[in-house]
């Protein structure tokens, strides 16, 4: 089977590093890739975004089926391209990715189904939003309606922190079309987890849940980011909030979605806070989360390709998932300034090394091949990952494997899994 993964980041890096592992698999190519990628296959520079020039490319190459990675490609509609083509591709189609392309979208539908979340306004005007939001009371969570690569979603600590989100994101245009839109949402406290579930439109199958960090610094403070590391499993999270989570959130999702008469094939990410109300929605993605896949899948001890294929095939119904019962975290080692503005092409060291232990692997999500070297090409630069019989352990191999490596200006959190290590 000749398969084709979308996207250039440290998730597809993931897929690819898994989806290799598979049998079935004879031969890999990725659009666009990076510079970790380009060991496994054939990178081919296309624009990601352009699902024609993505389809035209897989059938040029005469790939069997295609993964999708990033969610702007499926916002813009390349599983429609494929299908109307008669190529297979995993990932919802345009209609079905609304719940991700759009947070208004979402907030409706979970709202008219009973499916647990924040109360939150949609505003399109300025001035609406900002009368209303003088009126309440602070912290107030204020939210991009479109994508944002994960960092359209302000939390404002008073209301001067509200509105100056609110001009940036509808005055000054800081995300583009993403923000004329805002939802200015209830503050809730608690922790957060991520489950992700494939699905054919009618059976989910779950997989291990996961938590991210997505502020900037330690100790959860700064900007919010595309996410900063994350382990699985999550201790705090029982088996029975798991199961009422799975049931009456990712099951009840994908149901009202069909009640809506759209059919969501793929994986549905969803991204709680479990509040002492109870969990309670915060997002929903429609693509595998980054930098949750990269402590998924290496918990995952049977084959992730016939999972894929089963969202696709309508057989998800009859899969078993097996997975290790091992700690897995993921330190994100970023550029210097990332979120914000920071420079690329610059030379990173001591890939081979730290990646030497069997239980340690380092996945590229922001480098290039440039000269024969590897040098960085984004904000979030690589993914290091450990697998360990538990946490400590698990971090201690993750932190000593991520001090082997060096580039210029590199930031990475020193805490992550601190909340488990704590319990």
């Amino acid at each position: 089977m000749k398969m084709m993964i979308v996207g250039s980041g440290g998730r597809e890096h993931a897929l690819a590093w898994k989806i290799s592992k598979s049998p079935l698999i004879d031969d890999m190519i990725f659009v666009p890739g990076n510079g970790g990628m380009r060991e496994m296959g054939e990178c081919i520079r296309a624009d990601a975004e352009d699902p024609g020039a993505v389809a035209d490319i897989a059938a040029a190459h005469g790939v069997d089926f295609t993964v999708v990675g990033p969610e702007a490609p499926l916002v813009a509609g390349i599983v429609d391209e494929f299908q109307s083509r008669g190529l297979k591709a995993f990932g919802p189609t345009r209609q079905a990715a609304r719940v991700e392309g759009s947070k208004s979208f979402a907030k409706n539908l979970m709202e008219k189904y009973g499916i647990p979340t924040g109360s939150s306004r949609v505003f399109t005007s300025y001035d609406d939003a900002k009368e209303y939001v003088e009126h309440i009371d602070a912290p107030i969570v204020v939210k991009a309606d479109g994508l944002a690569a994960g960092k359209g979603v302000i939390i404002a600590k008073t209301t001067d922190e509200a509105l100056t989100a609110l001009t940036g994101c509808m005055v000054d245009e800081m995300f583009g079309e993403a923000g004329c839109t805002v939802l200015v949402e209830e503050y809730m406290e608690g922790p957060e987890v991520s489950i992700l579930s494939l699905t054919d439109g009618s059976a989910n199958a779950h997989m291990v849940a996961s938590q991210d960090h997505k502020r900037a610094l330690d100790g959860d403070e700064g900007p919010n980011t595309g996410g900063m590391g994350a382990y699985s499993p999550v201790p705090l999270l029982d088996t029975g909030t798991e199961s009422m989570i799975h049931r009456t959130v990712m099951d009840a999702t994908v149901q009202a979605l069909s009640g809506e008469c759209i059919r969501y094939q793929g994986v549905l990410y969803g991204g709680l806070m479990l509040t002492d109300a109870g969990p309670r929605v915060l997002e929903f993605n429609v693509r595998f989360g980054d930098p949750e896949t990269q402590v998924v899948l290496p918990r995952l001890t049977s084959d992730l390709l016939p999972a894929l294929l089963a969202t696709y095939d309508g057989t998800v119904k009859d899969l078993e998932m097996k997975w290790s019962s091992e700690y897995c975290v993921c330190v994100v080692m970023a550029s210097g300034g990332y979120p914000g503005k920071y420079q690329t092409g610059i030379p990173i060291t001591g890939l081979r090394a730290a990646a030497s232990d069997p239980k340690v692997e380092v996945f590229h999500a922001g480098t290039r091949l440039e000269d024969g070297k590897v040098v960085t090409s984004g904000g979030r630069v690589l993914n290091v990952v450990a697998l360990g019989p538990d946490i400590k352990e698990a971090r201690g191999l993750a932190y000593q494997a991520v001090e082997m490596i060096k580039f210029d200006g590199m930031h990475y959190r020193t805490d992550i899994g601190h909340r488990a290590v704590a319990r």
